[in-house]
């Protein structure tokens, strides 16, 4: 089937966003983890294919699911406020990979304090990468922002794992290995609103339906900044709750005994199994592009939307990130 340049719309969502299903769908799409492995060249491709589409100026020949494959490659290498190329490990479509293997290994290795801390340390460089790479590219970070953030959320998240271990060595051997994940929730409630600062304190851009931009509110920042926290919980959770589970009942296996050297790869594997569906189940919990009454916003914006639109703007919308 050819594409109608006239009819085909590459911007509308190929699945309603209006439901949990439909944006579950669109983020099994996008955060697809074989995407990490497609070659510049095609990401350049499918870019320009993209802009060709926006234009209405596509190849003759070219069909529907060759535009419908180049937005899928676009959407998960290339930021959608900026349009620039996002680097590869902060992307979404490698928090599969990335993130089972460190959080395979922070299960696995959290008796000791010196692992505690380099897996701490390593999970919280690549989160604050990955949150600098999804963030509202409205609001910029300065270096000396991101730094703070840095080395906030890994203080916390090494604090917090040093001090439960502490606290924990007399309880049962199953809640030392939650450890991790109280340290992994903890940091994220830091490390997102402290790398997305600037948004929190200059306001988000919101726009109109039209995608007209129409002022910054703190009060979305907040609401999506929010949003994102509880996602990013969410991902992490069943993997990181489930598998000491698992992992206990297994290990007591006296096949499981005679090949300890496998334990870490196991875990590294069963979190993959649950993060290919946690990444995009967690990001499709709230829209991508929020919608928020204009009455919520702050009294000051309210009134210069009132002003200069009258009742024409009901809500606003702004990109929340991811």
């Amino acid at each position: 089937m050819e594409a109608d340049p006239s009819g085909f719309n590459i911007d509308a969502p190929r699945w309603d966003q209006c439901t949990f299903l439909g944006r579950v769908k669109h983020f099994f799409n996008i955060t697809d983890p074989r995407t990490v492995l497609v070659p510049e060249r095609e990401l350049d491709w499918a870019k320009v294919m993209v802009e060709k589409s926006r234009m209405g100026v596509v190849p003759p020949g070219t069909q529907v699911e060759q535009l419908l494959y180049a937005k899928k490659l676009y959407d998960s290498a290339f930021h959608p406020d900026t349009g620039e190329k996002m680097n590869i490990i902060g992307r979404m479509s490698f928090q599969v990979p990335g993130g089972m293997i460190i959080t395979g290994f922070m299960l696995q290795f959290y008796r000791t304090m010196p692992a505690v801390i380099f897996w701490q340390w390593v999970n919280q460089s690549f989160n604050a990468l990955v949150n600098y790479t999804n963030r509202n590219a409205a609001s910029p970070t300065s270096v000396r922002q991101m730094a703070v953030s840095y080395i906030t959320a890994t203080t916390t998240a090494v604090a917090t794992a040093v001090g439960m271990n502490m606290l924990t060595k007399k309880a049962p051997p199953l809640v030392g290995r939650w450890v991790p994940f109280a340290a992994v929730a903890a940091a994220n409630c830091v490390n997102i609103p402290m790398m997305r600062q600037q948004e929190l304190i200059q306001g988000i851009c919101v726009k109109d339906k039209n995608h007209n931009e129409i002022g910054h509110s703190r009060r979305a920042a907040a609401i999506g900044i929010t949003q994102v926290v509880i996602s990013r919980i969410t991902m992490a959770a069943p993997g990181m709750i489930l598998l000491p589970v698992i992992m206990e009942r297994l290990e007591k296996l006296r096949f499981m005994q005679k090949v300890k050297v496998l334990h870490a790869p196991l875990q590294v594997m069963l979190c993959g199994c649950f993060l290919i569906f946690m990444v995009p189940v967690a990001c499709g919990l709230f829209p991508q592009e929020c919608e928020l009454p204009v009455s919520f916003l702050e009294p000051e914006l309210q009134d210069t939307i009132k002003a200069k639109y009258g009742k024409l703007v009901p809500y606003v919308y702004f990109n929340k990130g991811l």
